[in-house]
């Protein structure tokens, strides 16, 4: 059974072999013209994020498994997939940790405003200050008691529920836009106006795409938090930049764009402030988080290849 790895450099850890009889190609990265080269008479292909079309899929008679080495797939025509008889596969619940702790450094950074007094001290402030410390103007804000508001109740959204407790943090889950919330959860628009903190941990989809915009920016509170370690496109990018740009949002933490990598820029990339937080889509990356994938990735492989597939997504 031939097996491809079409962007080996997305996973940056040791892969062992496959408990099956294979044949194992992999390559640092694909572009989109030699998938259908590379994958000439393969079974099964391993991608992170390059690109499975239509046009694409009907030049692979072969194929039967696509393994997403990651949780999203919006990279693959599922519905293409299912059609020519292809299962699609993803990893679920391996980067959860890392990610949530990873919003929370963002919280605290940008709540205990550690890059405003980063610049302070750099700039000679304690050096010259009257008093045995520095405070400006506006004080930093605790997580103690304030109400961290979660949209998406998935493995994240529990996650970042559950380190909110241990801060002695409110919680609020947001239920659907639009819905009459269910036990447990609150209206869509509540969660907004409650919120010290926002959280996205939903996925993208035309549902999620641009859920928050500038009608719900303009609902949080002025001194509000918003974080995003989830997909980059749930945020109206250009609309967040304009608030903070105004002042009418207290700070953001992003860890994702709708378009990556950002080569054409981004409103958010324009911006300099000590309030705004931005990470190159790696709030999943640690040695352990990245050894998880890998391991998960292969059982995912062989439970396809021994008849029992798992997490299929089509």
């Amino acid at each position: 059974m031939k097996v491809v790895f079409l962007d080996r450099f997305a996973i940056r850890a040791a892969l062992r072999p496959l408990r099956f009889a294979h044949e194992w190609q992999e390559y640092p990265t694909t572009a989109p013209e030699q998938v259908v080269e590379r994958l000439a008479g393969a079974e099964i292909a391993i991608t992170n994020r390059v690109r499975f079309d239509e046009a694409t899929i009907a030049q692979l008679p072969a194929l039967k498994l696509i393994a997403v080495s990651a949780t999203g797939y919006e990279c693959i025509d599922v519905q293409a997939c299912r059609r020519a008889g292809i299962t699609v596969t993803n990893v679920r619940d391996w980067s959860t940790p890392a990610v949530a702790e990873h919003a929370f450094a963002m919280m605290l950074g940008i709540r205990r405003q550690l890059l405003v007094y980063r610049q302070a001290l750099q700039a000679g402030a304690w050096q010259r200050s009257h008093f045995y410390g520095v405070l400006n103007e506006t004080l930093p804000q605790d997580l103690y008691g304030c109400t961290l508001a979660i949209i998406g109740y998935g493995a994240l959204g529990k996650r970042l529920e559950k380190l909110a407790r241990a801060f002695d943090m409110q919680v609020l889950v947001a239920d659907h836009k639009g819905m009459a919330p269910r036990a447990g959860r609150v209206a869509f628009d509540e969660a907004l106006e409650r919120a010290d903190v926002l959280c996205i941990a939903c996925p993208i989809s035309d549902e999620t795409r641009n859920l928050i915009d500038r009608a719900e920016l303009a609902r949080m509170k002025p001194t509000a938090t918003l974080i995003n370690t989830a997909r980059g496109g749930i945020v109206n990018e250009q609309a967040l930049a304009d608030a903070l740009r105004a002042g009418r949002l207290g700070g953001a933490g992003v860890d994702s764009l709708a378009v990556e990598p950002p080569r054409d820029g981004n409103p958010l990339l324009d911006l300099d402030l000590p309030n705004l937080i931005m990470t190159p889509h790696m709030a999943f990356a640690s040695d352990s988080t990245l050894a998880r994938l890998a391991e998960r990735l292969l059982e995912t492989v062989e439970a396809f290849v021994a008849g029992t597939p798992c997490n299929v997504v089509n």
